[in-house]
This record gives structure tokens, C-alpha cells and sequence, in this order.
């Protein structure tokens, strides 16, 4: 496929999660009547559903990464050239801050904003660099009928297990500093997750191939994984 429709469909499918994830945060705080663990509860179920569904939209398009980490380990396993893993990345970028918005646009709030949630400290980074590492792990090693249910889970189940309820993605964390809602994060925050992030993936790259056969120098490379 040609590149410019995998960048279509790479900041459309980017798009359509953080609107998914900002507006059912939306949502979930303003039905939730203060109590927090249900907002999540709703959050988490909306994510869940609506990242298996754009995975398993995008998959065959793109490999739905809607993440600049994923298109960072498929450059670094050679599936992607320098130049298309930073055409994803802006692709991937400038859809989370128009999902964003689109978000802020159908629940009739503020365009433009900037985060007030602060998450401090080495736990929520730690937290992202774990999420991040599991992400890529389940990218890696799913069976590839399997992969979109998996990574839906995973995120899932990191909304509650992880300190930061599971970015994992440096997308969502430049689209999620731009809400002031639910979901936000301070852009004084974001830092250290994105940083966190990469490391975990890288991590889960070093991980994965200790349990891959040594190849012959003639072997081709890995297949391009296929999801976010």
C-alpha cells in the first residue's frame, strides 16, 4: 500500500482513540457523580472496545501502531526505514491532537487546553516504562489472529494495575496534555512518561530477542508486526 494511505490511516485510527479515550473521560466524570473508580471503570471499558475495533480496521492498512513507540521497535527491527517510522510518528502525533479536540468539539468544551493533572514522581514513569514494555511484548510475540483481543486486554488491564493508568503511547501522552479533563496529564508530567516509554520498548525488543533463533546473516528480516 502506498505511503500515504498508511499515514491516512495511521493518524485516522490515532485520531479516533484519543477521542475515544478523552471523551469517554469526559463522559464517564460527568455520570460517575464524583465516584472515581467508576469513571475509570467506564473509561477503561470504552478504550478496550474501541482499540480492538480500530486494530482490527487499521491492521491491514498501516499495522495500526497509533503509536510512535511501536514505529520506533519496527524501524529498530528493520520493517520500517528511518524516513516511514517518522512520517507514522507525525502522522500519529497530529492525529491525537485532532482527536483531542474533536473530543472537546462534541462535548462542548474548550478547544484549546492544557492539562492541570499533574502525575508526579519515579512510580507513574516506572509505571509507563512497564505498561510500555507489556504493549510491546504482546506486539511481538501475539499470534497474529490473536494480536487486536491481546493488546486490547493489555491496555485494559493496565488502566488499573499500572500507577499511571497506562499511557503507553507518546501520542496519547501530546494529545492527553492538551485536555484538561479526566484523562489529562500536565505537560510538566509528560516528559518523564515519554521518556519512560521508550525505554520500555526498547526493553521489550531486547526481551523478545532472546527468544528468537539466531538468524543466518542471508536471513531476511522479521515480518513487520501488525499491531498498535
Amino acid at each position: 500500500m502506498a505511503l500515504h494511505r498508511k499515514l491516512l490511516a495511521e493518524g485516522l485510527g490515532t485520531a479516533l482513540l484519543l477521542a475515544i479515550v478523552v471523551g469517554s473521560g469526559v463522559m464517564a466524570q460527568r455520570l460517575a457523580g464524583g465516584n472515581a473508580a467508576i469513571a475509570l471503570l467506564a473509561n477503561t471499558l470504552a478504550t478496550v472496545a474501541g482499540l480492538y475495533v480500530l486494530i482490527e480496521l487499521f491492521a491491514a492498512a498501516s499495522g495500526a501502531h497509533f503509536n510512535p513507540a511501536v514505529s520506533f521497535v519496527a524501524w529498530l527491527r528493520g520493517t520500517l526505514s528511518a524516513s516511514e517510522a517518522l512520517s507514522y510518528a507525525g502522522a500519529q502525533l497530529t492525529g491525537a491532537v485532532l482527536g483531542v479536540w474533536l473530543a472537546h468539539a462534541m462535548f462542548g468544551l474548550d478547544i484549546v487546553q492544557w492539562s492541570a493533572k499533574v502525575r508526579p514522581g519515579f512510580g507513574a514513569c516506572l509505571a509507563e516504562g512497564v505498561a510500555t514494555f507489556g504493549l510491546l511484548l504482546v506486539i511481538l510475540r501475539a499470534p497474529a489472529s490473536r494480536g487486536a483481543p491481546m493488546v486490547a486486554a493489555w491496555i485494559g488491564a493496565g488502566y488499573w494495575f499500572t500507577a499511571s493508568t497506562s499511557f503507553a503511547n507518546p501520542a496519547a501522552v501530546l494529545g492527553r496534555m492538551l485536555t484538561d479533563t479526566f484523562t489529562g496529564i500536565a505537560p510538566s508530567s509528560a516528559p518523564g512518561f515519554v521518556l519512560a516509554e521508550f525505554i520500555g520498548a526498547a526493553a521489550a525488543l531486547a526481551v523478545q530477542r532472546l527468544f528468537e533463533p539466531a538468524r543466518r546473516p542471508s536471513s531476511p528480516p522479521d515480518a513487520v508486526p501488525t499491531h498498535v
